[in-house]
């Protein structure tokens, strides 16, 4: 299976791909797009020899056309699976299409609750004692596709953005890669009763 990941910042869930799946179980990295020409990610990809690509909104008339020109580019590295990795800019209905069932994504919170931007400073502003981790498919919606892998993390007395982050990232690192790992097996497959279960037939 042949992962491209699309990453805005430091990459350190790419890295975790690339340490963990990367040339492993018929699973390789190929390609790395970014929306910011200096992103940290797209340093990682080269220093593991993936291709990388920049795609900035302001090169094209609309999102629309960013988002054809990098579904195109994708296409063309022969990317099986996307992978969202702390990319964050919304992708147009047109790209989902494009990888239809085949785009997922790394949020910083046990969805449903806490979509969007902001999930930790949302969670501690709400004044939660559990936070956590969601892998998900990724649909039009925000942060509104089905629930692939999800791990809870007690943390009663945290008060800092950074102190929630430092606890999650490394749970982060662990689901994501299992995720794309599971995906490349055969072992997920969406509940014909409910849409929006995923079920593990490992």
């Amino acid at each position: 299976m042949r992962v491209a990941v699309l990453a805005s910042g430091e990459g350190t869930n790419l890295q975790a791909l690339l340490d963990r799946v990367h040339g492993r179980d018929g699973i390789a990295v190929v390609a790395v797009a970014s929306d910011r020409p200096g992103a940290r990610a797209l340093q990682r990809a080269r220093a593991a020899g993936v291709a990388t690509s920049v795609f900035e909104l302001e090169q094209d008339e609309d999102r629309a056309a960013r988002d054809h020109a990098m579904a195109a580019w994708l296409s063309e590295q022969g990317a099986d699976l996307i992978v969202l990795a702390g990319y964050m800019q919304l992708l147009s209905p047109a790209f989902l299409r494009a990888f239809g069932g085949r785009v997922i994504n790394v949020h910083p919170a046990l969805l449903p609750a806490f979509p969007g931007l902001r999930p930790v400073e949302q969670a501690l502003d709400y004044g939660v004692k559990v936070f956590g981790v969601t892998v998900h498919f990724v649909d039009e919606g925000i942060d509104t596709g089905p629930v692939i892998l999800q791990r809870a993390v007690e943390l009663a007395d945290a008060r800092r953005v950074e102190e929630v982050r430092e606890r999650l990232q490394p749970i982060e690192h662990e689901l994501l890669p299992e995720a794309v790992r599971l995906i490349a097996s055969g072992a997920l497959r969406i509940d014909e009763e409910n849409p929006r279960r995923v079920v593990d037939e490992r």
